[in-house]
């Protein structure tokens, strides 16, 4: 398995948000809702029109199996509204082409991302690139570890921060300044 880096810069969150909408609209939505909610994909890709409809998440985490209640951000909260406007509340908010009412999986999930990482010049990217990218901007914006770390279940502050590739910017900028 690769390890995924979080997308660090803006603009290139920026870039694949204009491809994905342009491409594919329930595309577009799961990186939105990825990037604006810190889920793991196996826990996006479940979701039905009726949990998009509420202020906020509540579900059972499939890795973990805790409860979880997650307020959702002004930014998903709005493009959700508009995403599930004409949709049935039974409705998966990702579904698949293939078979009647059943999500896309894990896999197509990937190659979405993939596909999007490729037009602008990515590598590292995976399902869970969704997530870490979360983390990293929310850690950037509030400083707050401890908040993050009850968002994302993790036993330590240490973890979070390697998780969101904090602990990778370190490395590097002391890298790029070491003289010998």
């Amino acid at each position: 398995m690769n390890f995924v880096q979080p997308i660090r810069d803006p603009e290139v969150i920026r870039a694949i948000k204009r491809y994905l909408k342009e491409k594919n609209e329930r595309d577009y939505m799961m990186f939105i809702l990825g990037i604006n909610s810190g889920l793991r994909i196996s826990d996006i890709l479940p979701l039905r029109v009726s949990d998009a409809k509420r202020p906020y998440f509540s579900m059972r985490e499939k890795k973990t199996g805790k409860q979880k209640r997650l307020d959702m951000t002004p930014v998903l909260k709005k493009e959700l509204k508009i995403y599930v406007e004409d949709k049935k509340d039974h409705e998966f908010l990702f579904k698949s082409r293939e078979g009647i009412n059943k999500p896309i999986g894990r896999s197509m999930a990937y190659k979405i991302l993939r596909d999007a990482a490729e037009h602008v010049r990515i590598t590292e990217i995976g399902t869970h690139t969704l997530r870490k990218t979360f983390g990293y901007h929310f850690y950037q914006q509030t400083k707050d570890v401890a908040i993050l770390q009850k968002i994302f279940n993790h036993t330590s502050p240490s973890l979070t921060l390697r998780y969101i590739g904090i602990e990778q910017d370190g490395i590097d900028k002391a890298i790029k300044e070491f003289k010998i």
